[in-house]
C-alpha cells in the first residue's frame, strides 16, 4: 500500500515529513507540539496516571461520513483492551409536544439539539471509574426514555463519537485523541439516502428535502469547523485501514507507556504525536539510507535531551527586559554533565552539547555480548562528577544490564543516584523494570516503550544495531 492510496497523491515519505505539520504520512493530518516540561505539569500526569484514566478518543465528522464504521474497526482491533463507544445521538433532547407537531422542522443537526450537560456529566464518572446508564434515544418517538438504559462500566478506552463531538470545548478537553472522518459530500449523501429509505422508511424526497434545509447547512456551519480541532483526519473514512490501523498502532503503545509509567513514577515517556511516530516508523525502516537514518535521529534525540533537561533542578531568577520591566524566570542548573555509553551513546552527545553549551561529557565503555554487560572495559569521567548532575547517554535501553553497570559506575564515583537522568530513545520493559527496580531515585526519558525482548535478547520491533547504522559500520 502506498500513499497514494491514502490521498497523499505522489509525495515521499520525506516530502511530507518536511512539509506543514498539519499533514503527516499515511493520510494522517495532524496538529503537531510538546507538552513543556515544568515540574507543575509533570506532578499533574502523575497524579492523573495514580488514578488510572482511560484513553479518551473523540471521533466527529458529518452525517453518514463512516464515523461509525472507524470506530467499529478501532473496537474489533483493540479487542485485548477494555473499549466502550458512547454515542453524541444518545444525549438528543426530548422532543416536547409542540415541537412533535412540526418535527420535519425540526434541526437533530444542531448543537442545540444536544444535551451536552449531561454528556459532560456521564465522561466525568467514567473518567473517574464508575459505571453509567446511558439513555437509548428512540428516533421514532423522539424520547430517550422508551428503552432502558444501555450500562456502559469503566474502560481502559472511551470512544466518544458524534457529529458535533468537537463543538463544545469542554467535550474537547476531554479527549486524548480527537479524529475527524472525512467523506466525499455526494458520497455522504448517497449513504444517507440509502439508509434513510431503507432503515427508517422515509422516501427520497423527504431525506433529500430535511438534507437541503437543515444537514447541509449545519454541516457548513457547526461541523466541517471543528475539523480544525483534530488531531488526526482520516479520509475515506472506514476504507481507510492503513489509517486505522496506525491509529491503533499508536493507542497501544499510549496505553503500554501509561500502564509502565504507573508502575515507575521515575519513567517519563515523551508526549507522543504522529510527527514522533512518524520519524520513529522511518529509523525503524530497514530501507531507511544511513543519511536519513542520522537525520532523523537526531532528530528524536534532541526532543529526548531537551525533555531530559526538563527534570533538572533550577533556581528562581529575575532579569530586566530591554523595556525596563522586570521579568520573574528561572536560572538552569549550571553543575551538569553527560556521559555517554561507548559507542552508540556518543550518537547523543551533539544534541546534549547544542543545548548545553561547553559542557562536560565523560565516556564509558562496557563489554555486551557473552558477560551480560557486566565487563567494564573504559572509563575517563570528570574529576568533579560527584558535584554534577549527570545525563547518561545510550539510545537503547535492551536487557538493562549495561544501563546497571554503567549506573552502578557512577555511583561509585560519589553521584547520587537521583542526581542521574538516564536518556535513550527507546526502551523495552524487561529493562525499564530492571533499572527501576535496582535504581528508583534515578529518572529514565525515553521517546518510546517497546514490545518487548526477542530470544537472543535484541528490542523488538526495534531498529536493528543502532551505533552501526548511524555510524555506517554495518555491512550493508
Amino acid at each position: 500500500m502506498g500513499f497514494e492510496e491514502m490521498g497523499m497523491g505522489s509525495k515521499s515519505a520525506l516530502d511530507v515529513m518536511e512539509t506543514s505539520t498539519k499533514v503527516h504520512f499515511s493520510g494522517l493530518y495532524q496538529k503537531d507540539g510538546l507538552d513543556s516540561t515544568r515540574p507543575e505539569q509533570i506532578v499533574e500526569e502523575e497524579e492523573e496516571e495514580e488514578h488510572g484514566e482511560p484513553f479518551v478518543i473523540g471521533v466527529a465528522g458529518g452525517a453518514a461520513s463512516g464515523k461509525t464504521t472507524v470506530c467499529d474497526m478501532i473496537m474489533q482491533q483493540l479487542h485485548d483492551q477494555r473499549a466502550v463507544v458512547v454515542n453524541q445521538d444518545s444525549f438528543y433532547h426530548n422532543v416536547n409536544e409542540e415541537e412533535l407537531v412540526r418535527v420535519h422542522d425540526y434541526n437533530f443537526d444542531h448543537p442545540d439539539a444536544f444535551d451536552t450537560e449531561q454528556l459532560l456529566c456521564f465522561m466525568e464518572k467514567l473518567k473517574k471509574g464508575q459505571a453509567v446508564d446511558i439513555p437509548n434515544y428512540d428516533f421514532k418517538s423522539y424520547k430517550n426514555n422508551v428503552f432502558p438504559p444501555r450500562r456502559v462500566n469503566p474502560s481502559d478506552v472511551i470512544i466518544l463519537e458524534g457529529i458535533l463531538i468537537f463543538h463544545d470545548p469542554r467535550v474537547r478537553d476531554l479527549m486524548n485523541m480527537k479524529i475527524f472522518v472525512d467523506a466525499d459530500t455526494d458520497v455522504r449523501l448517497a449513504r444517507r439516502i440509502k439508509r434513510d429509505t431503507v432503515e427508517k422508511g422515509r422516501d427520497i424526497a423527504t431525506v433529500l428535502d430535511q438534507y437541503s434545509k437543515f444537514v447541509k447547512p449545519a454541516f457548513d456551519d457547526f461541523i466541517l469547523p471543528t475539523k480544525k480541532y483534530a488531531d488526526i483526519i482520516i479520509p475515506r473514512g472506514g476504507d481507510n485501514h492503513v489509517a486505522i490501523d496506525l491509529i491503533v498502532q499508536h493507542i497501544h503503545t499510549k496505553l503500554g507507556q501509561h500502564d509502565l509509567c504507573k508502575i515507575y513514577p521515575n519513567l517519563y515517556v515523551i508526549q507522543s504525536t504522529f510527527q514522533i511516530r512518524g520519524m520513529h516508523t522511518l529509523i525503524r525502516d530497514s530501507k531507511t539510507t544511513k543519511h536519513d537514518f542520522i537525520f532523523y535521529s537526531d532528530r528524536l534525540i534532541r526532543l529526548v535531551v531537551e525533555h531530559g533537561l526538563g527534570h533538572l533542578p533550577f533556581t528562581e531568577k529575575q532579569v530586566v527586559t530591554p523595556t525596563g520591566s522586570v521579568y520573574s524566570g528561572v536560572d538552569f542548573c549550571k553543575r551538569l554533565c553527560g556521559v555517554s555509553v561507548i559507542r552508540s551513546g556518543e550518537s547523543m552527545e551533539n544534541a546534549l552539547r547544542a543545548c548545553c553549551k561547553g559542557i562536560k561529557i565523560g565516556k564509558i565503555l562496557i563489554h555486551r555480548e557473552g558477560d551480560n554487560g557486566q565487563q567494564l572495559i573504559y572509563e575517563k569521567l570528570p574529576s568533579d562528577i560527584s558535584e554534577r548532575h549527570v545525563l547518561l547517554l545510550d539510545p537503547i535501553l535492551g536487557t538493562g544490564n549495561s544501563a546497571v553497570q554503567a549506573i552502578r559506575l557512577l555511583i561509585s564515583k560519589g553521584v547520587p543516584e537521583s542526581n542521574i537522568i538516564f536518556l535513550n530513545l527507546i526502551s523495552a520493559p524487561q529493562g525499564v523494570n530492571v533499572v527501576c527496580k535496582r535504581f528508583p531515585r534515578i529518572k529514565i526519558v525515553t521517546s518510546e516503550i517497546e514490545l518487548g525482548l526477542n530470544d537472543e535478547f535484541r528490542v523488538v520491533p526495534g531498529m536493528g544495531e543502532f551505533g552501526d547504522r548511524y555510524f555506517g559500520t554495518d555491512d550493508e
